[in-house]
């Protein structure tokens, strides 16, 4: 006789995008998860998030765009990406043959590019939800504006949620004075989830030639240096919204993944550290299965927003 052993960390993240496990790969650093493939059991995590799409093809910023730093990345990639029809013909059939949820990351420079993108991926099969960028720390004068006024993003969250029933997740950036009151503009512009943290700003120089080892100057900040403030993030939302929340920034391991549950999160992104060690996302999601399978005093979906605050 076969026995049925329910699986302890499964999550619904609403509207269909329910995932095995709470692990995702973050946009921006698995490209579309074809370089990981070989390296990585990707049918051990819950869902892969694609890098940006836009409307038609961005080539990025000019080198250099990645620069190392202590315990992070700074990248000023600037969204390059193939354009929305390319990567339906040429990604999406890997995509639909993983056993994993995908979720692909939308930009755009107006509403309407993202109403444009949005129009053309809903016609696609193997797609459970979109990522909606409103943050680009890397990118002058585009879609930042949308992530840093409440008012904005109410405004692009509604457009998008009239035209589309799959799954909206809405990024946000830490760029911002309240990340709550952002977070629960979208929430009631219809948003199914949000993730957070983007990429801090930040700079590096060179004190010899005095100029910044960046050509875009200024970049997103990533890695293990930003995950106190992620952690404060994520933290600060959950007491804004009702929504799910999918944190990332810093998570190297198991435990940093823990923190985030604890604060709020129901399910995570791995970024970074992808490019450290490929196959850490997989790692991650068999150790918080046997975590809540066989230690954990409380089921997955009490010890998320656990935090005991005595002050």
């Amino acid at each position: 006789m076969n026995v049925i052993v329910e699986n302890p960390v499964a999550v619904s993240l609403g509207r269909g995008l329910d995932l095995k496990n709470p692990v995702m790969l973050a946009s921006g650093t698995v490209s579309y998860g074809e370089e990981l493939y070989k390296l990585n059991d990707l049918s051990a995590i819950g869902g892969i998030v694609t890098k940006a799409i836009s409307l038609e093809p961005r080539q990025g910023n000019a080198p250099q765009r990645l620069v190392e730093t202590h315990a992070g990345v700074l990248n000023a990639i600037g969204l390059a990406n193939i354009g929305v029809e390319r990567f339906i013909q040429n990604k999406m059939p890997f995509l639909r043959s993983l056993d994993a949820r995908v979720v692909v990351n939308v930009v755009g420079g107006s509403i309407e590019d993202y109403c444009e993108v949005i129009k053309t991926l809903n016609e696609v099969e193997g797609i459970d939800g979109y990522e909606i960028n409103l943050s680009c720390p890397n990118v002058k004068g585009e879609c930042i504006i949308f992530g840093v006024d409440a008012h904005a993003t109410h405004e692009i969250t509604s457009a998008l949620r009239e035209i589309t029933d799959r799954h909206l997740m809405i990024k946000l950036t830490p760029n911002v004075t309240s990340i709550g009151s952002i977070a629960m503009a979208a929430e009631k512009a219809g948003a199914d989830s949000i993730s957070l943290i983007n990429t801090l700003v930040g700079m590096a120089v060179d004190y010899r030639t005095k100029k910044p080892l960046l050509r875009n100057v200024t970049g997103g900040l990533s890695g293990p240096a930003i995950k106190p403030v992620a952690v404060a993030k994520v933290w600060e939302a959950s007491k804004s919204v009702n929504i799910p929340i999918i944190g990332m920034g810093g998570i190297a391991d198991f435990e940093d993944a823990m923190e985030f549950f604890v604060v709020g999160a129901s399910a995570v992104q791995i970024g970074t550290m992808n490019f450290v060690y490929p196959n850490i996302s997989s790692k991650i999601a068999r150790r918080i299965e046997e975590y809540f399978r066989n230690t954990s005093d409380v089921p997955f979906h009490e010890y998320v927003g656990s935090l005991i605050c005595t002050f």
